[in-house]
């Protein structure tokens, strides 16, 4: 599979957008938390901010290991702020921050967007460990001859495979939704200045760029074994 053409052709797109939105949103994060807050607010007081603003109360913040590993998880209710957001006070520990108390607000809300993505992720537990070996055992049982069965080995795969295709198109709007809210709580609670909100925005719109290669490129691959399974025409080999 790795050295056919076909799928070089198609994989080599998703995993270029996918480096360059990597390299993008480390290289933006580095610049914008250079860049101290006027209000010298650290990432944890602009979150506790704006969900009191917007009345959420039962939710907690805590730090979390890592670079970037920020997210709500929404069975407890828990903020997890990275090292550098919890405790940073710049421009990009702002935007941030913000944005993942976006998600906080959506589940208050009960965004259906997020309430689709959350509704998912159980089922992904089972999807992404049987969608791969399916598949090759497709293509393996195809090349020793075993077309029908391999051809059914691989429609199983492909359909659970386009599970986590679909979780990657449903997190784009959660993420965007999530991004447009902080943006608008940051600005609204006057936390950021005319510059700082710019140097936020430029955070989350780099951020937003993997969520797109992310879902690019599971939708090629997808393409691929579409093609090569037959079902859009491809030639089994």
């Amino acid at each position: 599979m790795f050295f056919d053409p076909l799928y070089l052709l198609l994989a080599a797109p998703g995993m270029l957008l996918g480096l360059w939105a990597q390299w993008r949103v480390r290289s933006t994060f580095s610049r914008w938390s250079q860049v101290p807050l006027s209000r010298r607010l650290t990432g944890a007081e602009i979150a506790r901010r704006i969900l009191q603003v917007n009345g959420i109360r039962d939710v907690a913040i805590e730090p979390v290991s890592g670079m970037l590993s920020d997210h709500y998880d929404p069975r407890s209710k828990t903020l997890r702020l990275s090292p550098d957001v919890f405790q940073g006070r710049s421009v990009a520990a702002a935007g941030v921050a913000a944005h993942e108390v976006g998600h906080a607000i959506q589940h208050a809300q009960a965004y259906p967007w997020l309430s689709l993505r959350s509704s998912l992720v159980p089922v992904l537990g089972v999807t992404s460990r049987l969608a791969m070996p399916a598949i090759f055992g497709g293509f393996i049982l195809m090349s020793l001859g075993q077309a029908g069965l391999g051809q059914v080995a691989m429609l199983v795969g492909i359909a659970l495979f386009a599970v986590l295709v679909l979780f990657q198109l449903v997190t784009l709007p959660v993420e965007i939704d999530a991004s447009r809210r902080a943006l608008t709580a940051i600005d609204a609670g006057q936390l950021v200045t005319g510059e700082e909100y710019r140097g936020a925005r430029a955070v989350l719109s780099a951020a937003a760029w993997t969520y797109v290669a992310a879902a690019v490129a599971s939708l090629l691959q997808l393409l691929y074994f579409l093609l090569r399974s037959g079902l859009l025409g491809g030639r089994d080999e």
